[in-house]
């Protein structure tokens, strides 16, 4: 039976029964009097009853619809209560946060620190320095470091923060090699490249025109750690591409070089990607725009 009903027509003799008029249930529901009519009508063709004794002057229940009304408002009410009750969760800070991200001690202050923002919210994360958007089934957010043009993917990706950076390398290893002016010149001389991250062992450069280039570069080094890229290039294993803010001390100290030539490496960019969906749960984009704001990505990575 209930399948053969429709909720409206139920909404509209609940609307018409408080009122006791199709009028004023008309305005309340912001519908025409004569769909009001129609769905009441419907109502009673489907339950082979009558509902209401309709006058001229006024309107009152039957026997019929008083019994429907009681029966039906507790249920009614109690559906109306789940619905708004999942739609302010959906809307509110609430549920469990799932992410996956690399495991960096500056993201890991900040999703601590919107954690304490967010007491209700329960967080589930997991950590990878190249996560793959085939792991995106069992999490709501993954952040990754990023250098060049993205990919195309299925997901939605936000932009959280850039790193200008630079090519750097350690005085005893410059004795030994000539310095580059040229980025094919990278050829001949170890560098330090990714393992995984970043696309592997091209490095991304920005020419003067805005354009991107690659560049493979002879590595034997190959790390997926940027405190570990910054030590290898410390002790002359190669020359690397750092995140100015994360090597601007030991630059001024002489403990590491920057090489300046024809092009500059592109930045490092930190992305949040989410999954395409029309009703986006509001912890996501509240998280980003946390990241976005948290002060210690003004500091160190």
């Amino acid at each position: 039976m209930l399948e053969k009903i429709d909720q409206q027509w139920l909404n509209s003799f609940h609307c018409v029964y408080e009122n006791m008029s199709f009028k004023r249930a008309s305005e309340f529901l912001q519908l025409p009097t004569s769909n009001v009519s129609r769905h009441i009508s419907l109502l009673e063709e489907r339950l082979n009853t009558r509902l209401f004794d309709r006058t001229t002057r006024k309107i009152a229940p039957t026997s019929a619809g008083e019994h429907l009304y009681l029966l039906t408002q507790p249920l009614l009410s109690k559906l109306n209560n789940a619905l708004e009750e999942v739609s302010y969760h959906s809307h509110s800070m609430t549920g469990q946060l799932r992410i996956l991200m690399p495991d960096s001690p500056i993201l890991a202050s900040a999703v601590v620190s919107f954690c304490e923002k967010h007491p209700s919210i329960s967080l589930c994360c997991d950590t990878s320095v190249s996560p793959k958007e085939d792991l995106f089934d069992g999490f709501d957010i993954i952040l990754k470091f990023h250098r060049g043009c993205l990919e195309d993917t299925n997901l939605i990706a936000r932009e959280i923060k850039r790193w200008a950076s630079v090519v750097v390398g350690s005085p005893k290893l410059l004795e030994l090699y000539p310095k580059p002016f040229h980025i094919t010149d990278l050829q001949h001389i170890p560098c330090i490249s990714s393992l995984t991250a970043l696309n592997g062992s091209p490095w991304v450069f920005r020419k003067d025109d805005g354009n991107l280039t690659t560049q493979k570069v002879k590595s034997s080094f190959k790390v997926n750690s940027g405190h570990l890229a910054k030590a290898g290039a410390i002790s002359g294993l190669g020359l690397a591409i750092l995140p100015i803010e994360t090597c601007q001390d030991e630059i001024d100290s002489g403990i590491l070089e920057r090489i300046e030539m024809e092009y500059q490496p592109d930045e490092l960019v930190l992305y949040a990607f989410y999954a395409s969906r029309k009703h986006v749960a509001n912890k996501i984009p509240m998280f980003i725009e946390h990241m976005k704001q948290h002060g210690h990505f003004n500091h160190k990575i």
